[in-house]
């Protein structure tokens, strides 16, 4: 891949672009999963109590979301660990 000045995006460069495209593709997934309950509690009419089917989706939410945040964490701080290691192999050479 290239870059605007015609050169050759590093290794590094091409790994960062890649977390930023998957952090913000789960982010947006996430802000959507969250905006559509948010959406289903204040803006669809309730009963006073909880239907089979509200138990149901709200279960399945749950460890959808819990999923998503984890994962959107595990990306960004993959990266943050691999260039600690590698100031670090740099910095034992010296």
């Amino acid at each position: 891949m290239l870059n605007r000045d015609r050169t050759r995006l590093t290794p590094e460069d091409l790994n960062a672009r890649l977390r930023f495209a998957v952090g913000l593709t789960l982010a947006g997934v996430l802000a959507f999963t969250m905006g559509a309950v948010l959406y289903s509690l204040i803006y669809v009419t309730q009963p006073m109590e909880q239907s089979p089917n509200d138990k149901a989706f709200f279960d399945l939410i749950t460890p959808i979301a819990t999923f998503l945040v984890g994962t959107l964490s595990g990306v960004m701080v993959a990266g943050n660990n691999n260039r600690k290691d590698k100031t670090n192999e740099t910095d034992s050479s010296t």
